[in-house]
């Protein structure tokens, strides 16, 4: 196997523990986009087994998936433009998440056809101006007014913008306006079943918004929201559960004033040896990472050298390493270079270097 991912699925089973202990709400396990990277079919039944009682997808084929693998509990998918199956989602029980009249107006129609009640939430734009309704909220509630007897209003929900800045005043202005949309809902005689504010970072940073339940993402595989402003995840014991392990396909010796890879950008320093790893970007390394990153191979680093290439990248194992062809390097994780210190050397956050992972590469739990 020239590389692997290796997800430890009890990292996973723990930091949702440790999420538990700090909220007094139910959680909403996020397994979008393959559990970030992670793998959607473990992922979600290693959260459900670790007390989390609902999953939550941004497309309906995730939530789909989860059903064929015999996944029972609810699942919400929030992200289903109109001309989705809408049938399907239906019949296996999956909750929709409407942002408009017109999206509202389809799901009844297919579920008026099939005579189920779907369960819906409603989606409100309180500031991030991305998903939810927001011009059209008085026509919306006049809609979901005249047909109240047509669907169960299971939840209520909006996304923060800044969450994972904790000292920024827009959290509040969310705040206040999610209440103010809340109350509106309530005084028209519409009463949710379940109110949902908080991703990972205002779960670990703003009791005041857990209402009752609590979206859990990206602190559930182990990562901060955001490094800089909230600190690392060990701050709040979460443990990271991915790690990256890939093969060295050739080892060489290299003189000072070399110049490696496409475009000469990078310059050897000192005579050293050089090691060629079998992943690129074509794999999920992001073509754009520096020198600040790289690779960990016999209790030390090796710094990337010169641009990643489609399907491999070079490091610099230093001129007395021991390593050889066909041994294995870390790549992401362990005692090396972490997720975080990846994301800062290519200019992105944790989030996008752990959902870009190919699905070329296995995953081992």
């Amino acid at each position: 196997m020239r590389a692997f991912v290796q997800v430890d699925l009890e990292a996973i089973a723990l930091n949702i523990a440790e999420v538990k202990r700090r909220t007094h709400c139910p959680i909403l396990a996020v397994v979008k986009a393959d559990a970030y990277g992670h793998g959607l079919v473990p992922v979600a039944i290693t959260a459900v087994s670790s007390g989390a009682t609902w999953l939550g997808t941004a497309l309906l084929e995730e939530a789909l998936t989860l059903r064929e693998a015999g996944i029972e509990v609810p699942i919400i998918a929030w992200l289903t433009p109109p001309g989705e199956d809408f049938e399907s989602a239906l019949k296996q029980n999956i909750d929709l998440s409407v942002s408009s009249v017109a999206l509202f107006q389809e799901i009844l129609g297919v579920a008026k056809e099939l005579k189920i009640k779907p369960r819906i939430h409603f989606e409100v734009d309180t500031g991030m101006r991305r998903g939810g309704v927001l011009d059209e909220w008085d026509a919306f509630l006049a809609f979901a007014v005249a047909e109240r007897d047509n669907y169960s209003l299971i939840g209520f929900w909006s996304h923060f913008a800044r969450a994972d800045e904790p000292a920024e005043k827009f959290n509040q202005i969310q705040e206040a306006e999610f209440a103010k949309k809340l109350d509106e809902l309530k005084s028209v005689g519409l009463e949710p079943e379940m109110v949902h504010l908080s991703n990972s970072a205002a779960t670990l940073s703003r009791p005041t918004a857990h209402h009752q339940m609590v979206r859990l993402g990206i602190g559930m595989y182990g990562l901060s929201p955001d490094v800089k402003a909230m600190g690392p995840a060990a701050q709040y014991d979460l443990k990271p559960a991915m790690t990256i392990r890939a093969k060295i396909h050739l080892v060489k010796a290299a003189q000072a004033g070399d110049a490696v890879g496409y475009g000469g950008t990078e310059v050897v320093q000192r005579d050293t040896k050089l090691g060629v790893i079998v992943m690129g970007y074509s794999d999920g390394l992001p073509r754009t990472t520096n020198n600040s990153a790289g690779v960990y191979f016999d209790g030390r680093r090796a710094p990337l050298v010169g641009r990643i290439s489609m399907d491999q990248c070079v490091v610099d194992l230093g001129p007395d390493t021991t390593a050889e062809a066909g041994d294995y390097v870390t790549v992401i994780g362990g005692d090396g270079y972490s997720i975080d210190e990846w994301a800062a050397a290519s200019g992105t956050i944790n989030y996008e270097i752990v959902t870009r992972i190919a699905s070329r590469v296995p995953r081992i739990y």
